[in-house]
């Protein structure tokens, strides 16, 4: 009885083997990220006027180019995958750079916005924030971790995508092998989701 496997079943098994891998993986930062977004709902039910009072605070402009400039990037990096799949892996290759220069400009954003609330003493631990009111200092404790974890991995990406990028110039990643850049893209499309909600937590509430 012969019981070899098609190289054509072989590949098959094989992707879904590693899509599989990456929604599991994409499964447990949803715990990650749904329990702070729990922790907040919990907190905010507490101090909703000092939450309200706290978000006053945000930059919305700055927010919300950040917001435009990531759903900028979730369309470039689904674009790169497209392009990949069709044999363009030169388009794909600039898809996949222009993805990483937005990835670089919300980090700048950020570092932006973090430096001018550190700058007015609104982080934890300092003198300034210590005297507001119990609410306020969970809403900045809050919004430095939450967003502090997104941009990490948002920093995670970027490092990912380069490294995709050095991939597609090499060939390793072709039409008919393309299945890390686009788990890598499924990655990208989580961060950019965990933002959508962040912004009208930290934004919009005021």
């Amino acid at each position: 009885m012969n019981t070899t496997i098609a190289p054509e079943s072989h590949g098959r098994i094989d992707y879904q083997g590693k899509k599989i891998g990456m929604w599991l993986f994409l499964y447990t930062e949803l715990l990650f990220f749904g329990g702070m977004f729990l922790l907040y709902s919990i907190f905010r039910s507490h101090y909703p006027i000092e939450f309200h009072t706290a978000a006053s605070a945000e930059n919305l402009i700055l927010g919300t180019v950040n917001t435009t400039v990531l759903l900028t990037s979730s369309l470039a990096i689904a674009l790169a995958i497209a392009s990949i799949k069709s044999g363009n892996t030169r388009r794909s290759s600039c898809l996949q750079i222009t993805t990483i220069a937005l990835g670089v400009v919300f980090l700048i954003i950020k570092y932006f916005e973090w430096e001018a609330k550190i700058s007015e003493g609104l982080y934890p631990g300092s003198s300034v924030l210590s005297v507001k009111a119990h609410g306020e200092i969970m809403f900045f404790s809050l919004y430095f971790v939450m967003t502090g974890m997104h941009g990490l991995h948002v920093f995670i990406g970027i490092g990912v995508i380069a490294f995709m990028f050095v991939l597609t110039q090499r060939g390793s990643l072709t039409r008919d092998s393309f299945v890390k850049l686009e788990n890598t893209g499924l990655y990208w499309h989580f961060v950019d989701i965990v933002w959508i909600y962040l912004f009208p937590l930290f934004y919009l509430i005021s």
